[in-house]
């Protein structure tokens, strides 16, 4: 799919992470040698910068993003790499399939050290406001729950995240969560005064090595990819994302 899911919410991104049993080698010329052949195939990635827990990313520009961001980054024990307001479903996976060809190589890592794959889909929407009580009105109002999270002796929700799970094979090494978060503070709930923020909503599927016959790490990023699309086209947007976008917009 060349589209995206930016014109349901306020930020939409994407991002990728590969767990591994063995942590990696962040040696100078390993890493410098990595990131400029990613470099290569996509130029506007040429920030590259150390944080101060060590991990080591390259990223574009914010200037050069205009409000979308690319990055890649190196931890002891994970590659990590997403784009941040993502309008391009397509690019996306075009970065993946050039980051995951030659990580293998430069890195030096096979399948027996891959633990698992993940790839997350966030939805951002701003609201200015209890994200708790939001989250709880919109999703328990007609739920047995009803009565303990929004009952008479409920003065506030204070915290409504919801997070559930389910296998989408029968050995369940593939994996689908959804995520509420807030981002809500008693401090803003006891003083009434709240700073808009974004209430998120994830998507994670999730892919564990060595139980079946799995390709190599892009064919079995590109299977995530449609699975993630699927989901959240059929199941994410309308279940969760859009009532929280029409709760939100009946509050303002």
């Amino acid at each position: 799919m060349s589209g995206c899911f930016d014109s349901v919410c306020d930020d939409f991104y994407i991002s990728s992470r590969l767990f591994l049993k063995l942590d990696l080698s962040l040696e100078r010329d390993t890493v410098l040698n990595f990131f400029d052949r990613i470099r290569k195939e996509i130029p506007s990635l040429s920030k590259f910068r150390r944080n101060e827990d060590g991990c080591l990313i390259l990223e574009e520009d914010l200037v050069t993003g205009a409000g979308s961001r690319r990055w890649v980054r190196l931890e002891p024990s994970s590659l990590r790499f997403g784009h941040f307001g993502a309008s391009d479903c397509d690019s996306v996976r075009q970065m993946a399939e050039v980051i995951l060809e030659h990580a293998p190589y430069h890195l030096s890592f096979s399948e027996l050290d891959f633990d698992h794959l993940e790839v997350v889909y966030g939805f951002d929407l701003e609201y200015g406001g209890n994200h708790d009580q939001l989250v709880a009105e919109t999703f328990y109002s007609d739920h047995p729950l009803a009565g303990f999270v929004l009952g008479d002796e409920s003065m506030h929700v204070i915290d409504g995240q919801l997070y559930m799970g389910v296998a989408l094979t029968s050995d369940c090494d593939l994996q689908a969560y959804v995520e509420v978060k807030s981002r809500t503070s008693t401090f803003e709930v006891r003083t009434g005064e709240f700073e808009k923020q974004p209430l998120s909503v994830f998507l994670t599927i999730r892919k564990y090595w060595g139980l079946t016959a799995d390709g190599s790490l892009s064919q079995v990023q590109q299977k995530m990819f449609d699975v993630a699309d699927e989901l959240a086209a059929a199941r994410v947007v309308p279940i969760l994302v859009n009532p929280l976008a029409l709760a939100i917009a009946s509050r303002s």
